[in-house]
Order: C-alpha cells, then sequence, then structure tokens
C-alpha cells in the first residue's frame, strides 16, 4: 500500500490558532499550496461548468466510492472515541446520509455511466486511492477524537468549498449535479460547520505532541485530496 502524502514543514513552528483562536483556520493557512489547489481544482471547475469528460467522471466515481467503507469506519471511530454524547449524535446522522443517500448517487452514477460490475470489480486501485485509504486507517487507529477530526473536517470542509463555488448553478446532467449538492445542501452546510467548530473547541485541550499530530494528519489530508483529483485525469495505478 503506497504511504499517504507528506509535508516537508516542520509542523510545530507557529502559534497554533490563526489570529480569532480558530485551530482550523490555522490548519488551513498551514495546508496551501495544497488546499487552494484542490478546492480549485480543474477537476471541480469542469464538474461545476459541466464539460468533465465521462472518462475522468468513471475514473474518478470508481476510486471515490472504494473510500466509503474506510470513510465510514473513521467516522465510527470518531463516534466511539468522543468526548461528550452530543457530539455523537451529528456524526451518527451523517454516517446514515453516506451510507443512503450519497451510495445511491453512486450506484445511479455508474449505471449512467454505463459503468459495470466488471470495471469496478477488475479497475485496480490508484495510488492516489491506496494513500487516501491508508491516512483514514491511521487516523481511525488512533481511537484519539481530535485526530479523527482533522482528517474528517479535510473531507468534508474542502468539498464544501468547492461546491459552494456552484453558486446554485448547475449542469444539466445528474452524475455532476447531483454530486454537487449533496456537498453544498442546508443539512452538509450545518454538519461541516459544527465539524469545523468541533476541532475548534477540542484545539485548545490539545498539547504539543497531540496538535502536532493533528496538524500532520491535516495537511496530510490535504495533499492526499489534490492528489486524488489528479489521479481522475491518469488512467493507470500511478
Amino acid at each position: 500500500m503506497s504511504p499517504a502524502p507528506t509535508t516537508d514543514a516542520p509542523v510545530t513552528d507557529a502559534p497554533a490558532t490563526d489570529a480569532t483562536g480558530r485551530l482550523s483556520l490555522w490548519l488551513r493557512d498551514r495546508s496551501e499550496p495544497d488546499w487552494s489547489a484542490a478546492v480549485a481544482h480543474r477537476f471541480t471547475g469542469e464538474l461545476i461548468a459541466g464539460t468533465v469528460a465521462d472518462d475522468v467522471m468513471r475514473r474518478y466515481l470508481i476510486q471515490d466510492h472504494r473510500f466509503v467503507d474506510s470513510f465510514v469506519a473513521l467516522l465510527g471511530a470518531a463516534i466511539a472515541a468522543a468526548d461528550r454524547f452530543d457530539a455523537r449524535i451529528p456524526l451518527t446522522r451523517f454516517a446514515a446520509m453516506v451510507t443512503s443517500d450519497e451510495n445511491d448517487y453512486f450506484l445511479r452514477a455508474f449505471d449512467a455511466l454505463g459503468v459495470t460490475e466488471a470495471m469496478r470489480r477488475d479497475t485496480p486501485d490508484h495510488s492516489a486511492t491506496t494513500a487516501f485509504q491508508a491516512l483514514m486507517t491511521e487516523a481511525r487507529l488512533t481511537a484519539d477524537y481530535p485526530c479523527c477530526l482533522a482528517v474528517l473536517v479535510v473531507a468534508e470542509w474542502s468539498y464544501l468549498t468547492w461546491a459552494a463555488r456552484a453558486d446554485g448553478r448547475l449542469p444539466d446532467r445528474f452524475e455532476h449535479a447531483e454530486w454537487i449538492t449533496l456537498h453544498d445542501n442546508p443539512f452538509f452546510r450545518d454538519f461541516v460547520g459544527w465539524l469545523v467548530s468541533e476541532l475548534d473547541r477540542v484545539g485548545p485541550t490539545l498539547d504539543d505532541d497531540a496538535r502536532a499530530r493533528v496538524e500532520d494528519l491535516f495537511r496530510r489530508a490535504v495533499a492526499a485530496e489534490r492528489a486524488f483529483f489528479d489521479a481522475a485525469y491518469q488512467n493507470g495505478r500511478d
């Protein structure tokens, strides 16, 4: 399994919040230039415009669907590790959405794009896919709520950021439009807002070592998102 993307800059050489005291904004700034490259990626721009090629969309969705199991397991770890019952409720509701509405979209999109069961089975994992799965597993196995949050926040906040760029102007084909609206709707916006606020809530409780672990996971997750979008244009494992 390929290692998750890494970053080279030290992780403890700056104050661990932004000027407003929010850990999330500091982490986002520390993840540049990968954050901006991911949320303004060619793939998301073409998706919003409705011009993404079918072969690119097929590659992207086949690989993205393979995250569902690892992602739901990570959500489960976050639910188990959460430090209060109130935090478990939105995480559980979101897990239900991923395993129902979002999974249903994948199956309908596969049919519309001519993706057969054999194609889904026989297409090898791209190295970007295995790297991101490994990172999710790494975060899950920490059994640490802030570490789980770090990867979850990147996955959902980055997607809300690029999907919001559509600003209600949706492409004609449902395979494009519904992937946007799944990541920009009132339920999703509320959940992401809460998720980011949870990271900010636990931030002040972290000692230097714990904060460094969270930063490392956050930055590697952002790099993994960027690499995964890149992979949609690469016809192969690497």
